[in-house]
């Protein structure tokens, strides 16, 4: 009963998330730095997006004029634009910067602005308010919330990272073991993700996500073993499982943090909040998943057999789709 109460939670994600691309929620980051008193440097990092050049375009204020000619420079995971303005003498103060097209993504962008003066101001445009507003430096209760919120954002928009808990769920057996099991998945993608935000070690993007992919994959058959009462040392020991994959996992949340262009000040202090975003959303995604459980358990709803082989043979099949997807990319196929 439990593991086929968990499968709705797959099906919703697989419907209003979708299974072309396992996770796209990379943000954006807009950096503008103050040259003079007039004179502003502006970088704006738009991430590759469904491995298409992102929708949203960088609108800046109308009486902002661009000085020289404007750069453009392609990575394997962003464009970035840069070019310097002049503000005309006038204070940016209350200046507003839109984000058209952002309103059609499920990616935030960091605005980031730092003044002569080395104070500096942050925010967020989301795609519910692709826009925002240039003031002056805010609480630090207000900044540490837009981080909570990017790693409650980022995991929940991870498709990817969800279903491979969701897998680890349906080989669980008893209380203890799902406590021990989700614990070390939480210890090991917190060491990764404090070790590559620091930049103590990086993970290029494509090869991470290929083999995050192939994690999910791993667990497919796993989940059909432990159906059949079968045993295996995932399914001995899936607390080893969750923490080996957990610091692969770790490196793909630290990509959607270091995306952000923060200060090295900023550091840990962003990563304090970001990993209790992500802590926040993988907790909810489970509680949701029991709650279910605990709903057909009192329903008393009985499935027929082939429902009950659907959750294993759906977590293996998306893992195998994403594996050679992001495996053809990988090698340069799309």
């Amino acid at each position: 009963m439990q593991r086929i109460a968990i499968i709705i939670t797959l099906l919703f994600s697989a419907v209003f998330i979708g299974t072309v691309s396992g996770h796209e929620s990379q943000p954006g980051s807009l950096e503008i730095k103050q040259l003079g008193p007039d004179r502003y440097d502006i970088t704006w990092r738009a991430p590759i997006y469904y491995g298409k050049p992102h929708p949203a375009q960088l609108m800046l204020p109308d009486d902002w004029q661009t000085i020289g000619r404007p750069t453009e420079r392609r990575r394997t995971d962003s464009i970035i634009f840069h070019r310097v303005v002049a503000t005309g003498g006038k204070s940016i103060e209350g200046k507003i910067i839109r984000f058209p097209g952002l309103e059609s993504t499920i990616t935030d962008v960091f605005i980031r602005l730092t003044r002569l003066d080395d104070s500096v101001m942050s925010t967020v445009a989301r795609p519910t308010k692709p826009w925002a507003e240039l003031r002056g430096e805010r609480p630090w209760h207000v900044t540490a919330g837009e981080y909570l919120g990017l790693g409650f954002h980022h995991i929940l928009m991870g498709v990817d990272h969800l279903l491979f808990v969701l897998g680890l769920l349906l080989i669980v057996q008893g209380r203890m073991m799902l406590l021990k099991t989700i614990t070390s998945f939480t210890v090991a993608h917190s060491i990764t993700l404090a070790i590559a935000t620091l930049g103590y070690a990086h993970a290029p993007l494509p090869p991470l996500n290929a083999a995050i992919a192939l994690s999910i994959l791993f667990l497919g058959p796993e989940v059909v073993r432990a159906r059949r009462g079968e045993t295996s040392l995932t399914i001995k020991f899936p607390w080893l499982v969750a923490f080996v994959f957990g610091l692969l996992h770790g490196f793909g949340f630290a990509s959607g943090l270091s995306t952000t262009g923060m200060l090295k000040a900023e550091l840990p202090w962003a990563l304090l909040w970001f990993n209790v975003g992500v802590e926040l959303g993988q907790l909810v995604f489970v509680f949701l998943a029991l709650g279910l459980v605990w709903a057909f358990r009192t329903l008393e709803i009985r499935w027929p057999r082939w429902a009950q082989a659907l959750p294993g043979y759906t977590v293996g099949s998306l893992g195998a789709y994403w594996t050679i997807q992001r495996t053809v990319i990988l090698l340069g196929g799309f």
